[in-house]
């Protein structure tokens, strides 16, 4: 499937942990930045980034476990100029103030 049509396809069927990180990130809702969600950069889909801070949010689930491909796509994110915070499910979940705190202090707010 290409990229733009399995963003498409994520963005209607969400999994929780990144449902719960779109309702506290959408509409500016977060200090004014503007996140987008499901975004194709290259090969990858970024599950949400704010563009003018260059800044890409992943919910890591259980399809993250392949340390090395996570590695590599950071890595290609990186020299694209993106930074990438990763945060497990069970963060977003359990403390979301705190995923939220470090967002704004990438952001230098």
């Amino acid at each position: 499937m290409a990229a733009l049509a399995q963003a498409r396809h994520m963005r209607r069927a969400p999994v929780a942990t990144e449902r719960l990180l779109w309702t506290l990130l959408r509409d500016r809702q977060l200090d004014g930045l503007k996140f987008r969600r499901q975004v194709p950069l290259g090969r990858y889909i970024a599950d949400f980034v704010c563009f003018r801070h260059r800044l890409i949010i992943e919910a890591d689930g259980p399809h993250h476990d392949e340390r090395d491909r996570d590695l590599i796509r950071d890595s290609w994110m990186r020299e694209q100029g993106f930074r990438v915070m990763r945060f497990p499910n069970h963060v977003v979940h359990g403390d979301r103030e705190a995923v939220l705190a470090a967002i704004l202090a990438a952001c230098g707010r």
